[in-house]
């Protein structure tokens, strides 16, 4: 699925809702915007694709930077229940409205930490658990 965020005025925009059985609903190259923007949400658990967003230039993008900020729906009922890995993806949600942390993650030696953090953090869990 690809979306462009761009095209998108977040400010003005309320949070979809969360799926129901409705068949009425607008698709997006036959996805549903609740659908696409889980997905892209939760893309950014990934720092290797946040260093790519970084080289892409849109984390300096007023306009990419406040879409992250709209995202923030995410991190509340109900929509929390449908990511996979909440930890991780708020995080980075998080950090992604910090200035320096957009600027530093084009940076592979802290695109390797946050890989090695995540991996980390997974053998701590199931040591714990």
């Amino acid at each position: 699925m690809a979306t462009d965020p761009m095209s998108v005025d977040s400010s003005a925009m309320e949070p979809p809702a969360p799926p129901t059985n409705a068949t009425d609903e607008p698709k997006y190259g036959g996805f549903t915007r609740f659908e696409i923007e889980l997905e892209f949400v939760q893309s950014l658990a990934n720092p290797q694709y946040l260093n790519h967003l970084a080289s892409r230039k849109l984390l300096t993008n007023p306009a990419f930077i406040a879409y992250l900020d709209y995202l923030h729906y995410w991190s509340r009922p109900p929509y929390l229940k449908y990511l996979t890995y909440p930890g991780p993806t708020l995080k980075s949600l998080e950090l992604l409205q910090q200035e320096k942390f957009r600027q530093e993650i084009i940076s592979p030696d802290l695109v390797q930490a946050l890989i090695m953090e995540g991996m980390r953090a997974g053998v701590e869990w199931h040591r714990d658990g």
